[in-house]
């Protein structure tokens, strides 16, 4: 069985914390809205991560140019998809821009939209 790893664990360099945090700011900002849930889920996770605003600015600055970075180990990969389909479901509704960056992330990491709909699925409480 495998076992259970927090983020703080699986991301243990300052470097893997911003590109997952980058990754979370892409897709919050993908519907052009940051809607009150995502901002706080963002705050929640930078904090949980030890991110200051100073860390984190480059990224929301330069937003335009920025694209998904893809982590090395599978156990990362796929939480960092978790969260990204968390990011998606904070405000309540699946925009396409949103699930089209999830699809674009889990096909990069090998998954198929099967499983991407059923991990919506299991984070939604089944909706």
């Amino acid at each position: 069985m495998q076992e259970e790893r927090s983020i703080e664990s699986l991301l243990d360099t300052q470097q893997k914390k911003l590109a997952f945090f980058q990754n979370l700011i892409l897709l919050a900002a993908a519907d052009g809205i940051l809607e009150n849930d995502e901002g706080r889920f963002l705050l929640d996770i930078g904090n949980k991560l030890g991110l200051a605003p100073e860390d984190v600015m480059p990224i929301a600055d330069n937003l335009s140019v920025l694209s998904f970075i893809i982590p090395s180990e599978g156990m990362q990969k796929t939480m960092e998809l978790q969260t990204l389909v968390q990011m998606m479901l904070e405000d309540g509704k699946i925009h396409d821009r949103e699930y089209a960056l999830c699809l674009d992330y889990a096909h990069r990491i090998g998954y198929g939209k099967d499983i991407l709909n059923d991990m919506i699925k299991q984070l939604s409480g089944g909706k």
